[in-house]
């Protein structure tokens, strides 16, 4: 019994034994013989783990943002589209104009030569290629065949070309908005003169930079003035450009001074314009005679009937009495306006700064340019004379302007995903096309104003413009050789002097509207002086004319107002 005893309170205790150990473990959470395993487990690191393992690679480059230093934004450009594997980009730069403007594409291949050298420079496999197309002659033709070419994706990507056509291209969307980049680029910008600004301008944004401006003197043969004077004692030329200036000389004395040198058969012609658009060599007439061609008030074109009736009847008549020809403006410009100009068939050439060098280089007059000399000698210049007496003398500018097209690069790798890329690069070049060296040199072998203030200090610069006559400043080969005969025959001193003078008669000038519809009417206007010329209308007729036209067209109808009545007092001359 009492072993018995024994084995019960043996077995008891072994269970409280058993019962109490599980309560200790239970109560700290313990899981018995796990415990080992988790003390051996390596602590938690703090450092990053090690990589050595896996190959270091470069970080691609970040799509490009203008910062307003060409040479950081077209490193990055270069080097953003060399990592996309685009390692060459090419654009078309088109324009026009007389023989000597051919910096307006040039200056674009000598960008892309510049901003090259900068890339290559950093060891950047890009490039950037340009193909240039200069036209002789205005640039309307070439406007609309960019307006053509754009409806066909076959427009070139940069186009230098009149401001007249920057309200018509915004609005129709063919050219870009160059506003943020133009606010990237502030301190650049601060360069232009101020007035031309507003030439580039369109609803308040910025749609191209300023290429070159001008005026357009009314230039008198000196020889045909002085056959006058000694055959009449009538010495035209005295103080003539202070009388133009002062209005005590108007289109009755040119009339009259116009019909002596025909009379006395010093000249075939009195007057000689450009053939053509209307634009804008004859609308001068319109603010001569004290008229208007857009309404501040309203933005609306004018057609102002006074002053076009004036401006008409003085055409109609000079072509009455022989002093115009009746077909001016169909005349050839290299074969017969030029060459009865520069070899003194005409007393007066109502013309353009520009016509100062291209004189010296194009081979009107028997075979052979004029020399600076000759220039200077026959030809005297002043501003166009007011119409009537009380009327003021002025002159007009038409800036060139660079636009770039909205679809600018198309031509080039992936255009739908890098295009603001290579509208970026566009905007470049036409900022690198705007340094004053280039600028300088447009203007002092094209005789146009220049239109920075840098490149007028560079004109003024007697020892860089003798380095500019011997060719030893920096250019790309290929820009050096297209230019090299025009700077030989125009870098000299003469010609310096007038770009100089010449833009004195800036303080006159006035610009034509940048209205959209402008163009339309200045056509209109073109055939109205092409009728009373050669007397298929008289000049009321020929207002009327122009009244119905523009009634007839909708648009321009609702766009334009007639003011004013047909003098009835008026006499002329």
């Amino acid at each position: 019994m009492a072993s018995r005893t024994a084995w019960i309170v043996a077995t008891i205790v072994i269970i409280l034994i058993i019962a109490g150990a599980a309560w200790y473990y239970a109560a700290k959470g313990g899981k018995g013989t796990q415990t080992t395993t988790a003390t051996s487990s390596p602590a938690p690191s703090t450092t990053a783990p090690q990589t050595t393992s896996t190959p270091t690679t470069s970080a691609a480059p970040a799509k490009p943002e203008l910062t307003g230093n060409i040479e950081k934004d077209i490193v990055s450009i270069a080097k953003y589209l060399a990592a996309q594997g685009i390692h060459q980009v090419e654009f078309r730069v088109a324009s026009a104009g007389d023989p000597n403007s051919v910096m307006r594409v040039y200056a674009i291949s000598e960008a892309a030569y510049r901003l090259n050298k900068i890339v290559e420079s950093k060891g950047i496999d890009f490039k950037i290629v340009i193909k240039t197309e200069f036209r002789r002659g205005g640039g309307d033709k070439l406007a609309q065949d960019f307006e053509t070419g754009f409806q066909a994706n076959k427009n070139p990507d940069i186009m230098a070309n009149s401001y007249k056509w920057i309200a018509r291209f915004a609005e129709e969307g063919y050219i870009l908005d160059i506003t943020p980049y133009v606010e990237k680029y502030s301190e650049f910008i601060k360069d232009f003169y101020p007035s031309l600004l507003n030439a580039v301008k369109w609803k308040g944004k910025y749609y191209g930079l300023p290429q070159d401006t001008e005026a357009r003197p009314l230039y008198w043969r000196t020889d045909v003035a002085q056959c006058i004077k000694e055959k009449t004692g009538e010495d035209i030329l005295a103080n003539l450009y202070d009388k133009v200036k002062s209005g005590e000389v108007t289109w009755h004395e040119v009339y009259k001074y116009a019909k002596l040198a025909v009379e006395n058969k010093c000249s075939q012609w009195g007057v000689l314009h450009r053939k053509g658009s209307a634009h804008p060599d004859l609308i001068q007439f319109i603010f001569a005679f004290g008229g208007q061609l857009e309404d501040p008030a309203t933005g609306k074109l004018v057609v102002d009937v006074p002053a076009v009736y004036k401006w008409l009847y003085v055409e109609w008549k000079m072509a009455r009495d022989g002093l115009i020809p009746k077909d001016m403006m169909s005349w050839d410009w290299a074969k017969q306006i030029h060459p009865a100009v520069v070899c003194g068939k005409t007393l007066i050439w109502i013309g353009g700064t520009w016509h100062w060098t291209e004189w010296q280089t194009k081979p009107y007059c028997n075979g052979r340019p004029l020399t600076a000399e000759e220039v200077k000698r026959y030809f005297y210049y002043t501003l166009f004379p007011a119409g009537d007496h009380g009327d003021k003398p002025v002159t007009l500018s038409q800036p060139f302007v660079w636009m770039i097209a909205s679809n600018a690069g198309k031509d080039n790798k992936d255009y739908a995903k890098y295009k603001d890329v290579y509208h970026m690069i566009a905007f470049l070049l036409i900022v690198k096309a705007s340094d004053p060296d280039l600028v300088a040199i447009h203007s002092i072998i094209s005789a146009h104003l220049p239109v920075t203030k840098k490149a007028a200090e560079l004109i003024n610069d007697k020892a860089w413009v003798q380095k500019l006559a011997n060719l030893e400043i920096e250019l790309s080969p290929e820009v050096k050789n297209a230019i090299a005969d025009i700077v030989k025959k125009t870098v000299n001193d003469i010609n310096v002097e007038f770009l100089a003078n010449a833009s004195k008669l800036l303080e006159y000038t006035k610009l034509t509207p940048m209205h959209p519809l402008y163009p339309k009417l200045a056509d209109i206007f073109r055939d109205a002086v092409d009728k009373v010329l050669r007397g298929e209308m008289t000049p009321d007729k020929a207002v009327e004319y122009i009244i119905s036209k523009v009634k007839a067209d909708p648009e321009l109808s609702k766009a334009t107002e007639i003011k004013g009545e047909i003098p009835t007092n008026w006499q002329y001359p």
